[in-house]
């Protein structure tokens, strides 16, 4: 009797061990880092000198390191293991802001809080509420996107709602959710530049 318990207590120290080494290994894993990408569009002539693009507005559940997948049946739904490579306002910034430049040949584009002296003659603001898959796993973005000049009194302040959805589901594939993210931004930008070209020639 006393052989067979002094085995098992080998066993069970052995077991422990392991379960030890596993679960330290699962603690110092690395997350994996993703980012979102410009996408090129129509170059569109005729905007603004300088545009700023304003850090987004980004709800709390959102802005998080942990990449939220889904938001259903009143849960928050993470990307578990899967985590942004930076703060996600600054990126949406420096994507649609790469994004507007290439659509905008002429114009300097640059993000709120870069080290430039030149001065803004027009504004893009963006609010944004969802970011994230739906219900069936197609990327969506919703929010609000304001384009208006620098200048005070010249011209309308125009902020119209936003909303666009990818044709294909991600599949609870991460890299895929991403990409299809990035897509959304690219068709933000489309429609930032546009709105951007329709402003006063007193704003450009």
């Amino acid at each position: 009797m006393a052989k067979y318990s002094s085995f098992r207590m080998r066993l069970l120290s052995v077991g422990c061990m392991v379960g030890l080494s596993a679960a330290l290994a699962a603690c110092s894993s690395d997350p994996t880092l993703y980012t979102l990408s410009p996408i090129s569009g129509a170059a569109q002539g005729g905007g603004p000198v300088v545009v700023e693009v304003r850090t987004p507005v980004v709800p709390l559940r959102l802005d998080r390191d942990t990449i939220v997948r889904q938001n259903r049946d009143y849960q928050t739904k993470l990307a578990t293991g899967d985590s942004w490579s930076e703060a996600l306002p600054d990126m949406i910034a420096q994507t649609l802001t790469t994004d507007l430049a290439q659509r905008l040949p002429g114009t300097a584009v640059v993000s709120q809080g870069d080290a430039v002296t030149t001065t803004p003659t027009a504004y893009v603001e963006v609010t944004i509420r969802n970011f994230e898959a739906d219900s069936v796993g197609r990327a969506y973005i919703t929010g609000a996107v304001s384009v208006h000049p620098a200048q005070k009194m010249i011209g309308p302040v125009l902020t119209e709602s936003f909303a666009w959805q990818s044709p294909e589901s991600s599949q609870r594939d991460t890299g895929k959710l991403v990409a299809s993210l990035s897509q959304g931004l690219s068709a933000l930008a489309d429609h930032a530049a546009s709105r951007l070209r329709s402003l006063p020639p007193s704003s450009r």
